[in-house]
């Protein structure tokens, strides 16, 4: 294992406007190409530029930027004009699906609780789903064919759970996003093999968010997860004088949305590596498991106010999410909670294995929209209107609280400073300087419990990252140098490194040390992960 015990020295946007109408893409028509790096981002600038009077369908960004991947930060700026022209809407209007069907509601796990301590059981399995229409795609899911149960978590509880491995694999269930000890996280020091059942046991000590659980064992992780082996994680807590201002009925005022950008074949078979993607036809979106390419899903809002949990559980790529009608959505959280204060928003960007809250307040119906960019060498591009929402209810909500929490933004001055620098040769992928295929190989940050750091993320590539940190939650300091802004003041744990740029992040190490189990820190673009862009963080206590 490489240590790197000595610390060193040492503009992305969550309120864009994005045009375009419904796009379909055609069977085989998408050539393959590099990774996509800053140019992705500034065509997004461009057309925010242009505001909602032009939502036309535009150029389509892959006919574009097949020939601009790769390009750094530096070239892309100076190119800005260009970019406006070819991306200039030209007043198409956005088409109708063809289909409409019901917004499915994964189920509700919230386990049984005994004494302060609730035990959830789940088992890893294989199923068979149709990710294309009319297609049944060999699956995976928790306790299901495709997908898991939205689990329900309260803080301050104990949870036990009982996950039982049957894919015929080793397998991990890591709780993305969760504050528990190294051991419990679910990383790839506890894989378990099939037929085993793993049980961790920890207390709830996050605030009320939304996180999500997935595989994360060596080298299987973008395969386990891209089949279905995803599901997202509410935490509760009664106590919460915010939470009890908003909407907590699940399924009716308090909605999951999980988003998948696949790659599959016309055989429904479903792609996760370089091969696979290469040899695809078809980049479906999925809707908590529904294929939304040419289906509208629809639900129909009891209450006035409604709240929706965004969850981009992609393998890697973009998601925006806006309304059609160029409306403002209130967001209330990032990855790990809470704002300071709701936040009206145009766009919501969610970068693979990010989170967001947002209200509505409808009065009137709503149709809203998801953006997808390409984050790797093939993958989803478009505009689909994946949810259309009918204003029914009849109460008056109250407003929504002027403080929905104090965040205490860190005074870095006197922190620890690292410097995490994501590389690559050719195909394998690098956290400073080592690829983290196995234990043994990847780098390993050492660091102290009640330590407080601030980590220079910076991507020597020219490729599009998702940093995700375990173990704690971070706040942004930079973003490409500049200072971050709105919802970009909440509190992450994931978030976008675009190619040639770097943020800077800060952190303390609360509550858990161990000196044999790790935290991971890693890209969260799967295919990233799993070629070694993924390194080790032991905490011990001195």
């Amino acid at each position: 294992m490489t240590h790197t015990t000595d610390p060193a020295s040492g503009a992305d946007r969550n309120e864009e406007q994005v045009t375009g109408g419904r796009r379909r893409r055609a069977k085989g028509t998408q050539p393959a190409k590099a990774e996509h790096s800053k140019a992705e981002r500034v065509t997004d600038a461009e057309h925010s530029r242009e505001g909602t009077a032009k939502r036309g369908k535009g150029v389509h960004r892959r006919k574009f930027l097949g020939g601009m991947a790769g390009v750094g930060l530096g070239a892309v700026a100076a190119a800005g004009s260009t970019f406006a022209l070819l991306t200039d809407a030209n007043g198409n209007k956005a088409g109708a699906a063809t289909n409409t069907a019901t917004l499915s509601i994964p189920d509700l796990l919230e386990g049984t609780t005994s004494d302060s301590t609730t035990t959830f059981t789940l088992e890893a399995k294989t199923g068979s789903a149709e990710v294309l229409s009319g297609v049944t795609s060999t699956t995976a899911g928790y306790n299901q064919s495709f997908l898991g149960p939205t689990m329900k978590w309260t803080k301050g509880n104990v949870n036990v759970l009982n996950i039982t491995n049957s894919l015929g694999e080793d397998t991990t269930v890591h709780f993305h996003g969760a504050h528990v000890p190294a051991k419990m996280d679910g990383g790839p020091q506890v894989a378990f093999s099939d037929g085993d059942t793993w049980s961790p046991t920890f207390t709830v000590k996050d605030e009320p968010m939304t996180l999500w659980y997935h595989p994360h064992a060596l080298g299987t992780t973008a395969k386990q997860a891209v089949h279905g082996l995803a599901g997202m994680i509410i935490v509760d807590d009664s106590d919460n004088t915010t939470s009890a201002a908003l909407p907590t009925t699940y399924g009716t005022d308090d909605i999951p949305l999980i988003f998948q950008s696949l790659a599959v074949d016309d055989a429904g078979d479903i792609k996760y590596d370089v091969t696979g993607y290469l040899a695809a036809t078809q980049f479906p979106l999925l809707v908590n498991g529904t294929n939304v390419d040419d289906t509208t899903l629809t639900f129909t809002a009891t209450k006035t106010r409604t709240r929706f949990r965004l969850l981009n559980a992609s393998p890697s790529d973009i998601i925006v999410i806006q309304r059609s009608d160029g409306g403002t959505m209130t967001q209330i959280a990032s990855d790990q909670g809470y704002l300071a204060e709701a936040a009206d928003v145009t766009t919501i960007r969610l970068v693979a294995g990010a989170r967001a809250e947002m209200v509505m307040d409808m009065s009137d119906d709503v149709t809203l929209q998801a953006v997808i960019t390409t984050g790797w060498i093939r993958g989803g591009s478009g505009t689909y209107d994946f949810l259309a929402v009918t204003a029914s209810g009849t109460d008056s909500p109250d407003d929504l609280p002027t403080s929905l929490r104090t965040i205490d933004r860190y005074d870095t001055s006197d922190f620890t400073a690292r410097t995490i620098t994501l590389g690559n040769n050719g195909g394998t992928m690098l956290i400073n300087g080592s690829a983290g295929t196995s234990m043994s190989s990847m780098a390993m940050i050492s660091t102290t419990l009640g330590s407080k750091e601030i980590w220079t993320i910076k991507n020597s590539t020219q490729l599009e990252h998702s940093f995700h940190l375990h173990d704690v939650p971070y706040q942004l300091i930079s973003i490409n140098g500049a200072d971050p802004t709105g919802v970009q003041l909440g509190w992450y744990d994931t978030y976008e490194v675009v190619g040639g740029g770097s943020i800077e992040i800060a952190m303390e190490f609360t509550d858990f040390s161990d000196d044999t189990y790790m935290y991971m820190l890693h890209c969260h673009l799967l295919q990233h992960e799993d070629e070694g862009m993924m390194a080790s963080l032991m905490v011990t206590d001195s």
